[in-house]
């Protein structure tokens, strides 16, 4: 079930007929996907884990793991291509990569701020003091394409994606 679900969430928003359950496999062969899927009982830090790998058409390899937590199963991001985050899983979100330094997390509330973005939640991970940095946003509406890439000139970016969980 938790495949056909990442399949499905896969296509929603880029095939233009509708996406099921059913016909996600199929979709996912016709555009010549490789899928597994591989369980593990054991996951040191979490009770539950669930983690989708992929490789973009750039040859990018990216990750997303998530978890549920506490006693209200709260569905949580914990990883991010490499990077340990600890982020409710929101409607609207935004990931920045880019080199470590001062000043990139007040560029980037100032810029939301002024194109009328609310900020809802934010995380900053590193690999080191000075090193590679991902922020993760949680922000109440969804952010324009012009707005993001603006902001990822400002400070550097080497990545920037929004992502919306229609």
């Amino acid at each position: 079930m938790l495949q056909l679900a990442a399949l499905k969430g896969l296509f929603a928003d880029v095939v233009e007929e509708p996406v099921t359950f059913v016909n996600a496999p199929a979709l996912a062969a016709e555009r010549g996907l490789e899928i597994s899927l591989l369980t593990d009982e054991d996951s040191p830090d979490y009770r539950n884990l669930l983690t989708l790998r992929g490789v973009l058409p750039t040859g990018e390899e990216v990750s997303v793991s998530g978890t549920l937590s506490g006693t209200r199963q709260v569905e949580k991001l914990t990883e991010i291509n490499g990077f340990d985050v600890d982020l409710v899983a929101a409607e609207h979100l935004l990931f920045l990569r880019y080199a470590d330094m001062p000043g990139i997390v007040g560029r980037v509330g100032a810029a939301l701020g002024d194109a009328g973005v609310n900020i809802a939640g934010a995380q900053v991970s590193r690999t080191s003091q000075g090193g590679d940095a991902l922020m993760a946003i949680t922000v109440d509406s969804a952010v324009a394409g012009e707005v993001l890439e603006q902001i990822a000139a400002s400070i550097g970016a080497t990545s920037a994606r929004s992502v919306d969980l229609v």
